[in-house]
């Protein structure tokens, strides 16, 4: 590896999680830097929907280090989640470069080559892929769906609810963006439908991500210590009953339907027969792993993943850590609530010969 271009460790992204590994690499004897494929800092938040709201208070969705500031009004929007991301990776003078998207990453003798887009090039002794969900959103291969002639979209790139007043719309996928993106549009639109796998749970209106979080992690460690765990509160996944939530309850608009069989020219087909016309359907069908740059280095798995040890060290190419793309890379690791525990251990390991 030459001295020119060769750096301890190279963190792809600097969203939640590239930060908070650039964090703790700030803090260890090692040559670093942040490799970020966006012009401006906020990672993924910066492409959420306009009205989006984190379901916990700014308290417990803080990054290592430094806590979000509290914004007036309770649960913190997306402007807010984006300037305190901008402002974590100023406060921590974080060697960021940017835009510098890795288009592949291959295998050399002693480190790991990182190519540019342009073909620029960079060599790590360890590479901490941090590059999340929201570039691979997934939409379900459901019948007909090629046929639907109305407007189809993701929820990664739903932006605001005047975009379809008056018209039709048919809101697919559970959990807590379906909820929050069916709030706004019910209140424009001329008629919404709420589509799910299963029925949505709602939690109390007294129970947040906030102490989401914390039942889970006390059952975790009671688990790994041989305890009994506490009752099981709820998942991550159920809906948390932030304001605009709970105002679409107040006018009943969280009604939803069982799955429709398919789609046809003008809308969902549900297998009695019955039928909703729609202008317009939004997936809000969830994501996943950005894993493409990584494919020269032949480690996925059939199902997208590609097998890790608990620290998210890939199994077969150890000088490759994978941080932040959900439970299999570290519990809770792509909340912002959850990356600081699976971001140290990451870094700590690698500090430590990896």
């Amino acid at each position: 590896m030459s001295g020119s271009d060769g750096i301890d460790v190279a963190v792809i992204g600097a969203g939640q999680a590239g930060l908070a590994a650039g964090y703790f690499l700030r803090r260890a004897a090692l040559s670093f830097a942040l490799l970020d494929d966006a012009a401006e800092p906020g990672g993924a938040w910066r492409h959420g929907w306009d009205g989006l709201t984190l379901f916990s208070p700014a308290s417990a969705s803080s990054l290592p280090g430094w806590p979000m500031p509290a914004p007036a009004g309770g649960y913190p929007p997306r402007d807010a989640v984006v300037a305190y991301l901008a402002a974590y990776e100023a406060r921590y003078a974080l060697p960021v470069r940017r835009p510098w998207r890795v288009a592949a990453v291959h295998r050399e003798a002693d480190a790991l080559r990182l190519e540019r887009v342009d073909g620029a090039m960079l060599h790590a002794r360890h590479v901490i892929s941090a590059t999340g969900n929201w570039s691979n959103p997934f939409i379900p291969d459901i019948p007909g769906r090629a046929s639907f002639r109305g407007r189809q979209l993701h929820s990664a790139h739903y932006r605001e609810p005047r975009d379809f007043a008056g018209a039709s719309v048919l809101i697919v996928g559970g959990g807590n963006s379906g909820a929050q993106i069916l709030a706004e549009i019910s209140r424009v639109a001329a008629r919404t439908a709420w589509v799910t796998e299963q029925p949505p749970v709602f939690l109390p209106d007294d129970v947040d991500g906030a102490t989401l979080f914390q039942r889970a992690t006390e059952r975790l460690l009671a688990l790994q210590a041989g305890r009994a765990p506490p009752p099981q509160l709820g998942g991550l996944g159920n809906i948390v009953m932030v304001p605009p939530v709970r105002e679409a309850r107040a006018r009943g608009a969280l009604r939803a339907l069982p799955p429709f069989a398919r789609l046809d020219a003008e809308g969902a087909v549900w297998p009695d027969g019955s039928r909703i016309a729609a202008d317009a359907i939004i997936w809000c069908t969830g994501f996943r792993p950005a894993l493409r740059h990584l494919a020269p280095l032949g480690l996925t798995r059939q199902d997208g993943l590609i097998p890790v040890t608990p620290l998210g060290q890939a199994l077969e190419e150890p000088r490759l850590w994978l941080l932040g793309y959900g439970e299999w890379t570290g519990f809770a690791s792509a909340t912002l609530a959850g990356i600081t525990r699976p971001a140290r251990a990451v870094v700590q390991a690698i500090a430590a010969g990896g």
